[in-house]
C-alpha cells in the first residue's frame, strides 16, 4: 500500500511537472512537502532515538564512576546546621552543613562538616557522602535520574529537529513564493499589452 501510494504521488509530480501552468517552483515545493514529511516522522524520531541512547550511556557512565568513588556514611549531627553555611538544594529538600561524627574501622572516629538536612538537630544520625578525597558531596546518580536525563536530551533533539525542518521548509516556501510572484510578474508582462492593446 505504501508503494502504491509513492507511484501515485511520483505520477501526480511528474504531471504537474510537464503542466502549462506547473512552473520549477511548483515542482521543488511539492518535493520539499515530502521531504519535509520524511524527515518528520521518520528523521527527527531517530535524532531523538540516538540522541537518548546516547546521553543515557553518558550519564550511566557518570553515575558508575560516581558510584566507585563515594561511599554512604553513617553519622551523627554534632552541632546544629548553621545558616551562615552554604546551602544548597538537594531536589526539593533544602540541605545545609554541620559538622557530623562516625567512626570508621581501623580509623577511630572521625569529625567532619558535611551536608545535612536544614532540620537536623544534634544527635540525630544522617547519611552522610564523602569521595575518596574525604569532601563531602552528593549522592551518586541513581538510574531514574540516567534515565530521565537520557529521555530528556532525546525529547530536545527530536524537536530541534522537527523545528529545524518546518524552519527550513518555511524558507523554502517563501522562496518559493518570491520566486513564482516573480515569474507571474515577467508572464504579465510579456502578455498584459496583448490583452490592454496598449501596443495597437
Amino acid at each position: 500500500m505504501t508503494a502504491g501510494r509513492s507511484k501515485r504521488r511520483t505520477r501526480v509530480l511528474c504531471r504537474r511537472r510537464r503542466g502549462p501552468l506547473c512552473r520549477r517552483s511548483d515542482v521543488v515545493e511539492g518535493w520539499t512537502v515530502l521531504a519535509v514529511a520524511v524527515l518528520l516522522c521518520v528523521g527527527a524520531p531517530l535524532a531523538g532515538a540516538v540522541t537518548a541512547w546516547w546521553a543515557h550511556g553518558e550519564a550511566r557512565a557518570t553515575a558508575l564512576e560516581q558510584r566507585g568513588d563515594r561511599h554512604r556514611v553513617r553519622a551523627e549531627v554534632v552541632e546544629r546546621p548553621s545558616r551562615s553555611w552554604p546551602a544548597a538544594e538537594a531536589g526539593e529538600r533544602q540541605v545545609l552543613r554541620a559538622d557530623v561524627r562516625w567512626t570508621e574501622p581501623g580509623e577511630g572516629t572521625r569529625t567532619a562538616a558535611a551536608r545535612v538536612p536544614a532540620h537536623s538537630r544534634p544527635g540525630d544520625v544522617v547519611h552522610v557522602w564523602f569521595d575518596s578525597r574525604g569532601r563531602d558531596v552528593e549522592p551518586p546518580v541513581d538510574d531514574a535520574s540516567v534515565w530521565q536525563y537520557g529521555i530528556g536530551m532525546g525529547a530536545g533533539a527530536a524537536g530541534g529537529t522537527a523545528a529545524a525542518v518546518l524552519l527550513a521548509h518555511r524558507a523554502v516556501r517563501g522562496a518559493a513564493m518570491r520566486r513564482r510572484l516573480a515569474e507571474w510578474e515577467r508572464a504579465w508582462a510579456r502578455a498584459e499589452p496583448e490583452w490592454s492593446h496598449r501596443g495597437a
